[in-house]
């Protein structure tokens, strides 16, 4: 009896030990077949699973006979859901492929580097703000795109005037005029037509914003020395699209906007129109606007026309009208002032776009683009008026090749730029005009899987001073598909102008003319290392982690000093440079998203053997939004931005300060939406801990603005989309 009994026991054991088995696979890219460590397979049912080692493979022992339902996820793919069934019918490891997630691949699409390339690619370093995050921006500020460009790291919008409200944008702590500002991949917002730009820009036709960091002259010429920021609109889809916005705020501004766009056979079209109200709005009762009164239009209809499968046209013009007053807060509301002080800014804003392609043997394409640029721009003080209006215009011709490894684009383009000064002090206008013919060249070779080289050169004549070579080079290291190495750099030029935030602040008054004889172009020399990873920390917990290093350096830096009774600029022996480093990090779990970013910039100016900080620059910067988000139903976000204290031009350091705001949107029903936003909610304000002016109201001497002049402002508002 006793040996039945253990015969028994044994026989049971042995089932048991049996039933257990051990899992074995290997989980890689759909479309490289590269191995995806980091990568998880999970079963839910049993709580087993285990993350893939640096070839992709994953093991798991213990699993019982029968039916388990099995996940294998990785950020940035789509998650795989099976059954296996156990024992196996063969013991060999199973092989799985992630396939890309459709929507990022769809947002992802970098055009600034022309090479139609995944932004997973591409070897220069390339930030994307698309989609919902897009949306989301849009809705904080639907008037114009400071809010945009603002929130991400490395870039600070700089408000130039108290009243008017204008502002410039700041890659890495440099001045404004050092960044080209671009829609479509076109210049439209350079010189003169650079001043307002940022205000009345509206955010809402665009498909992305594109951002790239450094000198990026190689195929944008001269003035990308700090980088560039792409703005590219809507095409039209497959369904036909009709979008209105609606929005209010408590400082009684109004925005409404509408966006239609169709697609025929041969034929499709987007029509975006806006307009943009701001009223007279003091927030710090000192008598002066804070927002000053606006009123703005905006058209933008185009056109798309696909001739063949192999060429096609697009043709689009864009129209801005507004009219700007700030200043004296009863003399803008009509009530009687004696010697008002105000700040008057009208200006027409007219540009064309017009882009042919055409393409061969599926690999080669031929593209001719031109832009028309036409501003002009009327500004009032106080016995003051200025008048200016510019001309530009660029054309291009590009070849580009793709092959299975190496990729080509080389082209002739053609850069004019004319400015008549209608108003002023007419005995020494601020006219000029400039020519600049460009040829390029750039190569992007898939030197391995894991090395991709881009390298390119450009030639720029400029009529005022003769050649510019500028080479480039970037290469990208991708040993595993969770990690990604980018490094590279260039050199730029920026050619003199008048039009830089100094002279916006005072207007252009008693502002002496460039001498293209005696002053010369600045010249610049930037690098960048990029490090990328992204790794799941669990099944449903992940992290996106990326650092920037990055270094410009600016010889012959121009100077604009003050002279008995005029400013002039000069040419002292000296260097700008800027050096620091991005942090950027980004946590997913379930519906929440957590992203944190930290920027350091040491930004100094060295002239005549001096040296000192570059003024208006925060040292550090930290940026912290953390979303709650169900995809196409309902999200909230709260957002905290913190600046440390910059030195000014008089040689004062201002306050350090915090921002914080809380943004929330809700879908009801399939066409409409609501959205409300609580901006800037602990009411920070130069006004509240500094000054913004001195002396009299009736004639003030505006200090610089470092921190916000608007304090908190509610704004919400209604979507419609069919």
């Amino acid at each position: 009896m006793l040996r039945t009994i253990l015969a028994i026991l044994v026989m049971g054991l042995s089932t048991l030990s049996f039933a257990q088995n051990t899992f074995k696979a290997q989980i890689l890219d759909q479309e490289s077949n590269e191995p995806l460590p980091g990568a998880t397979l999970y079963f839910p049912q049993l709580e087993l699973g285990e993350s893939a080692d640096q070839e992709g493979v994953v093991s798991i022992a213990n699993i019982p006979n029968g039916t388990h339902n099995l996940q294998i996820q990785f950020l940035g793919y789509e998650t795989q859901r099976l059954k296996i069934t156990f024992p196996l019918e063969s013991s060999e490891t199973m092989i799985f492929k992630l396939e890309h997630e459709h929507e990022e691949l769809e947002v992802l699409l970098v055009q600034s580097n022309r090479s139609s390339r995944v932004i997973e690619d591409v070897p220069t370093r390339v930030e994307i703000i698309a989609g919902e995050e897009l949306a989301e921006k849009g809705n904080m500020k639907p008037g114009d795109i400071r809010m945009l460009l603002n929130e991400s790291t490395g870039i600070q919008t700089q408000q130039t005037s108290a009243t008017s409200y204008n502002s410039s944008i700041r890659i890495q702590g440099l001045d404004g005029k050092y960044t080209q500002l671009l829609r479509d991949g076109l210049p439209l917002y350079s010189g003169f037509a650079s001043g307002l730009s940022l205000m009345q820009i509206a955010p809402l036709d665009l498909a992305q914003v594109e951002v790239i960091k450094g000198s990026s002259s190689t195929l944008y010429g001269g003035g990308a020395i700090a980088g560039l920021v792409n703005l590219i609109t809507k095409r039209p889809e497959e369904e036909p699209e009709l979008s209105f916005l609606i929005n209010g705020t408590s400082a009684l501004g109004l925005d409404a906007s509408a966006f239609y766009s169709a697609k025929g056979e041969k034929v499709g079209t987007t029509v975006f129109a806006s307009y943009n109200k701001g009223t007279a709005y003091d927030p710090a009762d000192i008598g002066l606007t804070a927002i000053p009164e606006f009123d703005r239009f905006t058209l933008n209809p185009k056109l798309f026309v696909d001739f063949s499968e192999r060429s096609n046209l697009i043709a689009g013009v864009n129209f801005i009208q507004e009219e700007r007053l700030g200043g004296n807060m009863d003399f803008i509301e009509g009530r009687p002032v004696n010697d008002p002080y105000f700040e008057a800014n009208n200006t027409d804003r007219i540009s064309t776009e017009l882009t042919f392609q055409t393409k061969w043997a599926d690999q080669n394409s031929l593209t001719f683009k031109n832009s028309l640029n036409f501003f002009n721009r009327e500004i009032e003080i106080p016995d003051y008026f200025f008048e200016g209006r510019q001309i530009s215009s660029f054309s291009e011709l590009n070849w580009s090749s793709t092959g299975s490894k190496s990729s080509w684009i080389t082209g002739l383009n053609l850069w004019t730029d004319q400015f008549d000064q209608r108003a002023g002090d007419l005995s020494n206008p601020l006219d000029y005009s400039l020519t600049t013919v460009g040829a390029f060249v750039q190569n992007i070779w898939n030197a391995s899987p894991e090395w991709t080289l881009e390298t390119g050169f450009r030639l720029d004549h400029l009529n005022t001073e003769g050649f510019f070579p500028l080479p480039k080079v970037s290469a990208m290291f991708k040993p595993n598909a969770a990690m990604t190495m980018r490094i590279g750099g260039g050199l730029g030029y920026k050619s003199p102008t008048v039009f830089t935030e100094e002279t916006e602040r005072i207007q252009f008054q008693n502002v002496v003319p460039i001498d293209f004889g005696a002053l010369s172009s600045e010249r610049s020399a930037g690098a960048n290392l990029d490090i990328n990873y992204r790794m799941a920390l669990g099944e449903e917990l992940s992290l996106v982690a990326n650092t920037l290093l990055f270094f410009t350096q600016i010889q012959n830096p121009l100077i604009l000093e003050q002279r008995v009774n005029r400013f002039e600029f000069v040419q002292p022996d000296g260097k700008f440079e800027t050096r620091g480093v991005e942090v950027n990090l980004k946590w997913n779990y379930r519906d929440f998203k957590l992203f944190t970013g930290y920027t350091f910039a040491d930004v100094i100016q060295e002239l005549n053997g001096e040296i000192n900080p570059y003024p208006l620059v925060a040292r550090h910067r930290l940026n912290n939004v953390l979303m709650y988000e169900k995809h196409e139903n309902f999200w909230i976000g709260l957002e905290a931005y913190y600046f440390s204290p910059q030195v000014l031009n008089d040689g004062q350091e201002g306050q350090s300060y915090w921002i914080m705001g809380l943004m929330t949107e809700k879908v009801l029903g399939e066409h409409f939406s609501i959205f409300l936003n609580f901006e800037n909610f602990l009411d920070t304000r130069q006004t509240r801990f500094d000054t913004i002016y001195t002396g009299e109201l009736s004639n003030p001497e505006f200090r610089d603005i470092y921190s916000p002049v608007d304090g908190f402002v509610i704004n919400g508002g209604v979507k419609l989309k069919f």
